[in-house]
Formats: C-alpha cells, structure tokens, sequence
C-alpha cells in the first residue's frame, strides 16, 4: 500500500464518501480506510510526466507487480498532487449511470478485492480464477485484485455458453469464478463436473443462493492490504487461444506481460500521457482489453473510459465520442468500418486525437476513408493472445497503407521458413519471434498443460506465429493470411473445430468444413460448408440454414455461429482424408 499519513484521514474518508454516490451500481457504504506503509520495493519510480523511466527493453528486473509498482505509484502522486484531478477509471453506461474513481480509490477497492479472495475465499498464490464480465467496473477490480495476490485469472467472454465454461474450469482447473446474473444457470449447469471449483462469486444487484454476493463483500472487506513480492516470470494470467484442431489452448503469462507496456519502446506505439482519456473497445475476454483498458493506459497514469455497450452500436459510439473528451481509441477495424457506414453529418470528434487498430488486417482505402471523413490518422498494430502487441505503426511514424507497421522491442521479429531460418525482404513466410538464446520479456511462458503444442510453435531460434506476411527493406510487416485457417471476424479469434464440432451434434450434419469468408463490415466471417446426412436434402434450404444457426449459437458461444452457409455434396481432402480448408478459403476469397 501507499503511504499516507494519519492526519490526511479525514481527506480519506471525503475520498470514500465519493463513492457512495454510485451505490445503485455498487451498494459500497465505506468506512474510512486505514492506509499502511509500502514495502520499500513497492515504490515505484516516477513514470511518465514526473521522471526518468526505471526500466528499459532489455532489463529483466527480479521483482515487478503492476499494482504494486504501477497503479499504487500513481495513487502517490494524486496524493502529493504532482497528478491532475482526472479519474483513473471513467465508466457509462446508457441509463445515464456513470462511475468515476481515482486511482486512490482505484488501490482502495482493489485492495478491498484482494482481501475477498484471499481471506473470504481462501484462494492462494498460483490458484486459478476465471473473470467472465461484461464491461462494467468489478472487471477491472477483480483483474488488479488478482494481480495483488498472485491469482491467476483467466478473462473469458460473456458469450460463452455452457460448453465453453465447462472446458475451461475444467481444463483449467480453476478454484473459482466471478460472473454476471445472466451466466450463473450456466455456470451451475456444469459445476458439478468441476471438483476444482470451490467459489462462486457474482456480480450483481440481486443475491443467489450458492453464490457470494461480490458487491457486499468488497463493502465490508478491509483496505489493509500489502501487495505481494511477484517475480517478473510468475506466473499472473492465462489467455484462450483458438486454433484449427481441438479445443482453445492456454496461453500462460507471467508478470514481465504487464512490465512490458512500461518500456520506453512500447510506450511510443501510443505515447499516451497523464492526461489522456482513453477508450479501448475490445471484448473484456480478449488480451487486448488487458492490454488497452488496463495495462498501457494506467502504466502512463491515463483515464480509462469504458462504455458498457452490452452489443456494439456505431450510433452510440459516435454520440460518446462527441459526448465525452476521448483523446484516443483503439479498436477492431471492423468498428471503425461501421462508424463509417453511418450516414452521421460529421465525424469530426471534437477532442479525439489518435486512434490504433489490430486485431484483424485492415484495407488501405479504409485508412484513408477514416482520415478524409475524421481528419485523424489510423495506425496499424498486430499481436496474438501469445504476445500481446508485437508491432505496430508508432505515433508519429510514416503510414504504409496497409502495413502493420514495426517490430516493437524488445521483440525480433523476422520472417522465417518453416525451419527458422529468415527470409530476405518481400519473401513470404512465417512472422518468428526470437526466443533463442534469451526469451523476451512479455511472450507468453507456454501453452498451459499443453507441452506438444508449445513444442510445435518453437521453430529454431524463433517461436513462429502461424500467421503469414512479408517484410519490406524498410522493415514494415505486411500481413498476408493465417497458415493455421483460425477465423478473425469483428476482432474475434474463431477455430473452425469449435464450430464444426458444435455443428457435428445437429442430426442434419454428416460433415461440415469452417472457413473465413469476406466481408464488407466485419471483414471476415465465419462460413460453414455442410454435407447432410440422408433425410436432409429436402429440406428447406433457408429454413435447414436458420436452425443449424440457431443450434450452434444454443450449444457455444454466439459470435462463433456461420454467418453464412453452403450445402455441397463433398468436402475436398487431401490423399489422407485430411479436409483442405485452405482450397474452400482461397474460393471464398477468389484467390487461384
């Protein structure tokens, strides 16, 4: 914790008063908390805006924990006022509801989160907990109370369905769970097939029986809380990767993910300051929400804003932009493209500064249609759940069209073959990452109980990505396809055998094949070729469509249903019997 003095309690406990203002959300009724002296490593170093950087790309630091070192050094500097009065987290909703907490409040209820865990809970360092919440403020409190403690917690969409929650908790492990009102039937549906799940809490206004009600716990948990020693290479979350074959595998991280977005390289992808209000639109499930509604923005001591959106609208996405003083975004492409399929008379945002985009390939023509129609540049980035951010076009730095820009250090990136060995300029081949002779701080330690799986990704000198580009002599990346056929659609990752197998359980199918089809506003989307078993064949094509539909969104999570599909009366295999997916894409995408 940080250090404040006892005459500063009367300040407190006006600071905590604050907050009962959102009690329709909360139902918080704080008592003055008592704040105690930080371990001496626990205080930060001045980052941006109040001094020199501790760390740079290349150090690898002993000890490092984000809310530690990051978060509680910003609740510092509110408190000898060398940060301005902007919240540290700023969230809305439609109803005219809104939350704003500083970041002294911000180290108050995660503390107040660690102590629910570890001493309601009695979860441990090294336990496993899985985060499944829309975009609502106990998303962040759990994440940073997780971090506090050395749980690890696993973010899940709220799309899940109960197949997919029970793969998870069970491949995981996981001792306990933190969800909405709307997930818990799921949740109980299978946790009887979870031995390991001893918790179950919820997040909501209204109690559950076999639940703990998460809201009235942080209400009467204690704020004395001393964050714990992490080293950079302990283990603190675990992503879920799709892939072509099987289920989605665990990607690990440890602590260096989060120090990551504190060097000096990676800060220049946003240059991102104290004063800055950030809107990160990512799915609360995917790294790319830990990384831009957490991790970049508060390690430069910015404002996070988040927007509930429970199903994205581009009308009001455009009204918060011109409502709220967003300094800058980052999103999938596919939002940027229905902001500007809007007949809006303007969208020209009155505070928006710089906006980023990753998560999927974006069209040149679609980066000069945002500059002509906005007046503001968008730069590209690229990653994985395996790697966070790993280039990207800088602030500042000159736009390739179509490009994803630079390698971000400290990764090497190179384009390399399928032995690791790397290819001159404009070849295609494999984006590697070196992890050979020292893995880089922010790559992910391994895939989870998974050791073939890791062992296939590491190719020579270099962890290879599975995703296909070129790199020019002035070292930008191209982005040409993904050698694995998982599905990007709207900024969603989509393994063709996660809808195939929940295809496979309709009476209708005998054999269906998953691949990405072209789109106009989500870029891609998920395209099912289906052979029908006998009995089938004469049934109303478009019905027959709607139902198989239906089933998939009813048995896994809804973003994961075929948008479109084609009945054929084959599948085209290899000589082994191997479906070629990749000869079903390139006629999606009229390729020869």
């Amino acid at each position: 914790m940080i250090n404040i003095e006892k005459e500063d309690s009367e300040k407190d406990c006006s600071t905590m008063q604050r907050l009962m203002k959102f009690r329709v959300l909360w139902g918080i009724h704080m008592s003055c908390p008592g704040f105690h002296h930080a371990p001496q490593h626990l205080r930060c170093q001045p980052l941006s805006g109040a001094g020199t950087l501790r760390w740079n790309e290349y150090d690898r630091p002993e000890e490092f924990n984000f809310a530690g070192d990051v978060l509680d050094h910003w609740t510092q500097m509110e408190k000898e006022g060398k940060r301005s009065a902007n919240p540290a987290l700023w969230w809305v909703n439609d109803q005219g509801d809104e939350v704003k907490w500083s970041f002294r409040e911000m180290t108050d209820l995660t503390c107040r989160t660690a102590n629910v865990f570890t001493q309601t809970c009695g979860l441990q360092t090294g336990d496993r907990l899985a985060l499944i919440l829309p975009r609502v403020p106990e998303w962040w409190l759990v994440s940073v109370g997780c971090i506090r403690t050395g749980i690890i917690f696993m973010p899940g969409t709220t799309q899940m369905k109960a197949k997919d929650i029970l793969y998870r908790l069970q491949v995981s492990g996981a001792k306990a769970i933190v969800t909405t009102d709307t997930l818990a039937p799921e949740v109980e549906s299978v946790a009887p097939e979870c031995p390991s799940l001893k918790t179950k809490l919820l997040v909501s206004d209204h109690s559950r029986e076999g639940w703990l009600d998460f809201r009235s716990l942080i209400k009467s948990a204690s704020p004395d809380h001393v964050c714990i020693k992490s080293k950079t290479l302990d283990p603190m979350a675990i992503f879920f990767t799709s892939g072509t074959t099987g289920f989605p595998k665990m990607a690990k991280h440890n602590h260096g993910f989060a120090l990551r977005s504190y060097f000096p390289a990676c800060r220049k992808l946003l240059q991102l300051k104290a004063s800055d209000v950030f809107w990160c639109l990512s799915d609360t499930g995917w790294i790319l929400a830990t990384l831009g509604s957490l991790l970049e923005p508060w390690t430069a001591g910015s404002t996070v804003f988040a927007h509930h959106l429970p199903q994205f609208d581009s009308k009001v996405i455009i009204e918060t932009f011109f409502k709220y003083p967003i300094t800058q975004c980052l999103a999938a492409p596919s939002v940027y493209r229905m902001i500007l399929q809007q007949k809006s008379t303007s969208l020209r945002f009155p505070a928006l500064e710089h906006c980023c985009t990753g998560g999927e390939a974006l069209l040149p023509e679609e980066q000069e249609q945002w500059k002509r129609q906005t007046g503001i540049l968008l730069y590209q980035a690229y990653g994985q759940s395996e790697t966070g951010i790993t280039c990207g076009t800088l602030r500042g730095m000159k736009i390739k069209p179509g490009s994803m820009g630079k390698a971000i250090p400290p990764f090497d990136i190179q384009i390399i073959d399928d032995k690791g060995n790397i290819q001159p300029p404009n070849t295609e081949g494999n984006i590697g990452i070196r992890i050979k002779p020292t893995r880089p701080i922010g790559l992910f330690m391994y895939y989870e109980n998974n050791p073939e799986k890791t062992a296939e990704v590491e190719c020579g000198d270099f962890y290879n990505t599975g995703d296909r580009a070129t790199i020019d002599e002035e070292g930008y990346f191209w982005f040409l396809g993904r050698s694995d056929d998982v599905i990007n659609a709207s900024g969603y990752r989509i393994g063709p055998a996660e809808v195939e197998n929940a295809l496979a359980e309709h009476p209708a199918v005998a054999e269906s094949a998953v691949v990405s089809s072209p789109d106009p506003v989500r870029g891609e989307v998920v395209k099912a070729f289906i052979v029908l078993n006998p009995g089938f064949s004469c049934r109303d094509p478009d019905e027959l469509t709607k139902e198989l539909q239906q089933h998939v969104k009813s048995v896994t999570a809804p973003y994961k249903y075929p948008r479109k599909v084609e009945f054929v009366s084959e599948l085209p295999k290899t000589i082994t019997g191997k479906i070629k997916r990749s000869e079903l894409r390139k006629k999606e995408f009229g390729q020869k």
